[in-house]
Parts: structure tokens; sequence; C-alpha cells
């Protein structure tokens, strides 16, 4: 049976996808990348109305401006292109699961099994070009051939939202006539080599020897004769492992410089926090952790670490950075901003050999249920905050009245839905914070409170704000926790209230 190849290709990704976010800027120039503000960096991505004025690819937005002189910049989200990205995967799953990802916005599909369902690649392509404009509001070019090659020479071939077909008894005539550089992994190194043996398009690399091409670029030569011969045979599988982006990071400017480890060890946990649940949300893992310092009078290095297994979980990201740290900083100075990294990524397809002395099965539990549970105790039906807490995870509400969920306080939530947690996070009136210490120390749950107190100084001279602790304050040289300077969050079984 011969092969039905799609390749699919999202029309000026990024640019598109802002488009639908800024609808005030329809028929305006618009191009993604850089810092708009300083005018720093290059242009990722420009939309067909730029394109017509000269902005191109890899421009810097200096640049970009003098062309275009209205063109409007706006900073990449890459969080946001990826969702639409996973979406669109969602819409070509329904043709077939051999899917090859090209980056963010272009894929192989291989439908050969799927013609006697949904009819040929032609009329697939049309199903999924229809789907991607009234589903996702974006539109694709779509090649459709008898090999990988082709299929993304046809989906270069017409742009923008159009489907050309490279099939065996036309592909020459087709695509002879374009330039080699065309031709995938054709690179301008390449290009000029073969300028120089007299080879301009992609049909005089198919009639010239493939002898004279392996004597000219080594191997790649007889590589690029047999694609523009339409002899590709490779399969359409998912074996690109590697994330489409390079590095996920959060960083932040503490409103208080740093002083000891503990309180770095708290921002980096944090941090570590935010950079694991955006790489869970798009599929990721890293092989590389990340961190950087920058001290009070604005020194600032990074240092970073190769890990020896892919990761998204937030201990271990928590950990490592931690780790570096307390290896890289000898506190000469305070600390005023501090970031955390995940790089070298790897999609949830990775595979990787797993150390025999490792527990499998409490690192899995890790990978695949680091779920949030929020309880929140309200006196009645007027839930403040109730959809921000429902997008961050699994929410469960107390009112006093019984208005909204659970009668009562948080703990009877927490009982009624016999709620489990491997680590609690707790804030509020201090008759809670009691309730849930004692409840965390009686089921063997490790649990941080938020001390929250009115401070005179803020600074931990005064010692308004301190709490009874099981280890003597430096400070004071007695049984407290100053919570300005030391918390506010605490382990609970630090400290006594």
């Amino acid at each position: 049976m011969e092969r039905t190849i799609l390749h699919s290709d999202i029309n000026c990704c990024y640019a598109a996808i802002e488009h639908l976010h800024h609808p005030e800027l329809a028929g305006k120039p618009l191009a993604v990348g850089g810092d708009p503000e300083s005018r720093h960096g290059i242009v990722l991505t420009a939309d067909y109305i730029a394109q017509k004025y000269g902005v191109k690819t890899g421009m810097a937005l200096w640049q970009a401006k003098q062309v275009c002189p209205d063109i409007t910049f706006i900073s990449p989200r890459m969080d946001l292109y990826l969702r639409f990205s996973r979406m669109a995967h969602e819409i070509y799953s329904e043709y077939t699961d051999l899917q090859e990802p090209y980056g963010i916005d272009e894929s192989w599909l291989d439908v050969s099994a799927s013609s006697s369902i949904k009819g040929d690649g032609y009329k697939i392509a049309e199903e999924i070009s229809n789907r991607m404009k009234s589903e996702l509001g974006i539109t694709v070019s779509i090649g459709v051939s008898f090999d990988k090659i082709y299929a993304k020479l046809g989906s270069d071939y017409k742009k923008p939202d159009a489907i050309t077909t490279m099939y065996k008894d036309e592909f020459r005539q087709k695509a002879w006539k374009l330039p080699a550089s065309d031709l995938l992994y054709v690179g301008r190194s390449t290009n000029q080599k073969l300028l120089k043996i007299g080879i301009k398009t992609i049909g005089d690399l198919a009639r010239m020897d493939e002898h004279i091409l392996v004597n000219h670029l080594g191997k790649m030569g007889s590589v690029l004769w047999a694609f523009a011969n339409g002899y590709d045979e490779s399969p359409v599988r998912l074996e690109d492992t590697h994330a489409p982006i390079k590095s996920v990071g959060n960083s932040t400017t503490t409103p208080r410089d740093l002083e000891n480890d503990e309180d770095v060890k708290i921002v980096l946990y944090i941090l570590a926090e935010s950079v694991a649940a955006r790489l869970r949300e798009n599929g990721f893992r890293c092989r590389v952790v990340e961190i950087s310092i920058r001290d009070n009078e604005l020194f600032s290095f990074t240092r970073q670490k190769k890990i020896d297994h892919a990761t998204n979980i937030t201990s271990e990201i928590g950990a490592y950075a931690y780790q570096i740290f307390k290896a890289s900083y000898d506190w000469r100075k305070p600390i005023r901003s501090v970031g955390v990294r995940g790089a070298d990524l790897v999609t949830d397809n990775y595979w990787e050999q797993i150390d025999l002395f490792s527990s499998v099965e409490f690192r899995e539990k890790q990978m695949k249920c680091e779920k949030k549970q929020i309880i929140a105790g309200y006196r009645d039906c007027h839930t403040f905050l109730r959809e921000e807490f429902e997008a961050a995870g699994t929410l469960y509400i107390a009112t006093e009245d019984g208005s909204v969920g659970t009668k009562g306080n948080v703990m009877d939530a927490i009982r009624e839905n016999a709620l489990e947690a491997d680590v609690i996070y707790a804030c509020g009136p201090t008759p809670m914070l009691r309730a849930i210490k004692k409840y965390a120390e009686e089921n063997g749950i490790e649990c941080y409170i938020s001390l929250e107190e009115r401070m005179a100084c803020g600074i931990g001279a005064c010692l308004a704000c301190v709490c009874k602790s099981r280890e003597k304050d430096a400070h004071s040289n007695v049984n407290n926790k100053r919570i300005c300077k030391d918390g506010p969050v605490f382990l609970s079984t630090e400290v006594e209230i």
C-alpha cells in the first residue's frame, strides 16, 4: 500500500495566535519577539501584513520598525502557543496516531490507514484545515504526498491556508523547478556548495550523478539526492522527544535582602514549584537545573547542574537548586534576586534508564500525582477568589452557614471529603492554624503555616511579632522566632501557636 503522508504547518503560528487574543489589531501589522519596550531582540514571527513590508524572521526589532513603522511588537507567550499546539495535535489524533512533531507549529501525519474510513489524503487535509479554522481560529498549510520530504515541500509550496498535493505522478512537475534551497536540510552553506557545481534547482539535484554529490558533500550528498528523487522511506513516528522550547524558568526580586540559607531555600522552593507546574502543564521534563543569584550590589551569576534523570517534580527541582546554591555562594553579601530554571527539556515520551536503587513507585507517584487540593473557608456564599483557586487546583469550600460546600470550617471539609496529602500549606486565623497543625502532627503530614502578624519595625529588631519556637533565636537568645525576619512561613513542628 502506498503511503499517504501529510505535513501540517500552522501559518505564522505565534502571530496568528496573538491576533486571536488582540482583535483590536485586526488588519494591522504584528510581530512577536524580543522586548518591545527596550526594542531589544529579534522577530520570532511576523504576520503576513508585516511580511509585505519586508519584516522577516530573525530581523532586529529596530530594523523591523524601520521598514514597517506601524508594526506592533508583542512579547512571546510560549505557554499559550504550546497550548494551541496541543489542541492541534488533539485534532490530528482523530485521524492518526502516527504523528511526528517538527517544532511547535509543524507535524507530519501518516494517514495511510485512515483512507478507508476518512477518505483520501486530500479529503483528510481538507477536514483538518476546516477544523483548525472553526475550532481553533487559525489556519494551516498542508502538503499531501507519498513521503515526508515532499509533504513538507507541499506545505511550503503555497501559503497561507492552502493544501498542495505532491503525488508521485506530479512531484517532478511541481517541485523540480523550485530552488534547491527549498528542499529540507539544504541550508545556506550546503546551497552554496551546490551552486558551485551548477545545481540551482531541486531538479538539477535529482538529475546530478550521485557520486559527484558524494564527492562534494560526503554522505549528505547521497541523502539529498535520494530526497530530491522521492526515495525517502523514513517512517512518521513520535521520535522527537526534545521539547520545542529550551527552558522554563522563573525569578523574583525579594522585598527584603536575603541573609541566610533558610531564606533562600524557601524562595528557591517557591520558584521550583512554579517551574515544575509549567513543565507538567506542557508535558515537559528537565535534565538540567539552573539557578541565578544577584546580590544587593547587583553582582550576579548563574550556575547549573546536569541531573541524572529528567524531572518535573517540585521537590527534586527545589532540592537540586538548593544544592547548587549551597555549593556556589559564600554569603559575603546579602541576596536581592533569585531565579530557578529547568533546561535541556524533553517531552514525556522521553525514555531513560531507571536507577536500580531509586524508588520507582515513589517517583512515578510524584511525576503523575503532584496535584493541589485547595480548602477555603468562608462565612457565607460570598466566595471571593473562587475562580482563581479553581484555576490553581481542586477546590473544596467550607462555609459557616452551609450555603456553599461543607457546613463548618476547613477541618470539617477535610474530614467530609476524606482528603489526604503529603504536605500541607496553610494560612488564616490562628485557631484554624492551630487545628491544622494538630491534624498534621496526628497524621504524620509535613505542614507549613504562615503566621502573618502586624509588624512594628519589619526588620526583626523590635521583637513585637515573635512566636514561641523549639530552637533559641540567635538574636534574642530565647525560644522565639521573629515572624517578620524568620518567617512568616514556618514548619509547624518548629513553632508553638
